[in-house]
């Protein structure tokens, strides 16, 4: 094993604060840095396209996609009660006077992914949207239509015989692995989820109950997707969905950016120097926030600002980001246990691919508590009536920090924002939480309630 290379002091930093197990906000020090990169706005903008072709068919599979013509997609919701709740927090928290006379400045908006349709999660559209490249190449590889037809013949014998030759594999928490095995048993292909032990058994049944195999492991999500990688490389005739290097994912969850942009218009919500955008995204692995990311600062360039959320026991982009994703650390590795209610946050290390693809775009990482998640989860409930999972939960904490933080005011004044906030808008994605169990839910808001 090659010798670990000597940490700079600044490394040495961060690692002794992430083993503190506070909630924290790290700033990436190579924000708006240049750098090139061969995924472009063309690529998402194919991808939308992609999707728009596959709507048909989607609304054909899935009646609860039928009002909305095959689209996959979640409502963008104001938040004024949730906003106080968060604003009180924060003077509450403040480390420095700050020049607001609102204590978050703004407006805050909930993207509700935890509502989307099918898969009930933001791991929706990539996963969904790899399943469907798949069976898109291999239909038109078997000449059973072209790009020009309706997708619909998708759904004949001639397709569903071709594809259940095929396995859809892929290692999972949960989430991606309920968009991957659901889609694919819809289409007719044999499914396979590799589930970590961090994974929860209703979503494990959930899966059982629509016939795919689901494949429990004793250890955490590398193990289970490093199995189910395996397992693929065996087989010639079975598909891996991984998390960690697929640009195809990416992709998919990239459209949610072009969905957004529709949706503030719709709502006459300006993005441009004079109405900064912030956005706080919960991350695993680091696909679905990647994508999201990306796609926003394709459209939205400078304009837009956004943090990732991670569990103060598996802030797994953070450390990979902080030490350039050098000598393959693991939140295991700085002392921290990886363990969290966040199932989808329960992650040791992170894409690399997508941590380069961060490096100069994503503005800083935020790490929450247990109780900090299940206090919002309890909060949102109460102010909004929405019901999230508690990895859902992790970004209610990003417009705290960053107002109520001496990070948060430095990164405000550094951008040259501090004069405008009072025309930002804050948006925090709700990831997952559609499909969870009524009892499972009473037990987290249980817990929410005794904190708050």
């Amino acid at each position: 094993m090659p010798k670990a290379k000597p940490l700079a002091p600044d490394q040495q930093a961060i690692h002794a604060t992430l083993a503190l197990d506070q909630p924290w906000l790290w700033l990436n020090p190579n924000y708006a840095a240049p750098q090139t990169c061969d995924i472009t706005r063309h690529d998402i903008d194919d991808a939308a396209a992609r999707l728009q072709r596959f709507a048909p068919l989607l609304a054909q599979l899935f009646p609860e996609l039928g009002a909305s013509s095959g689209l996959i997609e979640s409502q963008l919701v104001s938040a004024e009660a949730m906003h106080a709740l968060l604003s009180a927090e924060a003077s509450q928290n403040a480390e420095i006077p700050t020049e607001f006379s609102q204590a978050i400045p703004g407006k805050l908006w909930i993207k509700t992914d935890h509502q989307l349709p099918v898969a009930g999660s933001v791991k929706a559209r990539g996963g969904i949207y790899e399943v469907l490249c798949v069976a898109e190449r291999l239909a038109l590889d078997a000449g059973l239509m072209t790009e020009a037809d309706n997708y619909r013949v998708l759904s004949g014998d001639p397709a569903r015989q071709l594809f259940s030759q095929y396995t859809l594999s892929v290692g999972s928490t949960g989430n991606l692995g309920l968009s991957i095995g659901l889609m694919s048993a819809a289409l007719g292909f044999k499914a396979c989820v590799h589930m970590s032990v961090e994974a929860k058994q209703w979503k494990k049944q959930r899966l059982r109950d629509q016939g795919v195999r689901v494949v429990e492991h004793v250890r955490d999500y590398s193990s289970a997707v490093a199995a189910g990688r395996e397992a693929a490389e065996q087989d010639p005739f079975a598909h891996f969905v991984d998390d960690e290097n697929s640009k195809t994912l990416f992709l998919g969850y990239s459209v949610a950016a072009l969905r957004l942009q529709k949706q503030l218009n719709e709502q006459s919500v300006p993005v441009d120097r004079e109405h900064p955008l912030f956005v706080y995204i919960p991350c695993g692995v680091g696909g679905a926030p990647g994508g999201i990311t990306f796609g926003l600062k394709q459209i939205f360039g400078e304009h837009v600002h956004c943090f990732f959320a991670e569990p103060t026991q598996a802030p797994c982009m953070l450390l990979g980001m902080a030490n350039d994703f050098n000598d393959d650390l693991t939140v295991y590795d700085v002392g921290l246990s990886n363990a969290t209610e966040a199932d989808g946050l329960a992650v040791g290390q992170a894409s690399e691919l997508v941590g380069g693809l961060m490096r100069p775009i994503l503005s800083g990482i935020f790490t929450v508590s247990e109780n900090q998640m299940f206090r919002h989860l309890y909060q949102l409930d109460n102010s909004e009536g929405l019901q999230v999972e508690p990895s859902a939960a992790a970004g209610f904490s990003g417009p705290v920090q960053l107002v109520s933080s001496e990070a948060g005011q430095r990164y405000l004044l550094e951008q040259g924002l501090q004069s405008i906030m009072h025309k930002a808008n804050h948006i925090v994605w709700t990831t997952g939480g559609r499909f969870v169990p009524p009892e499972q839910y009473k037990k987290y808001w249980e817990r929410g309630e005794s904190l708050a």
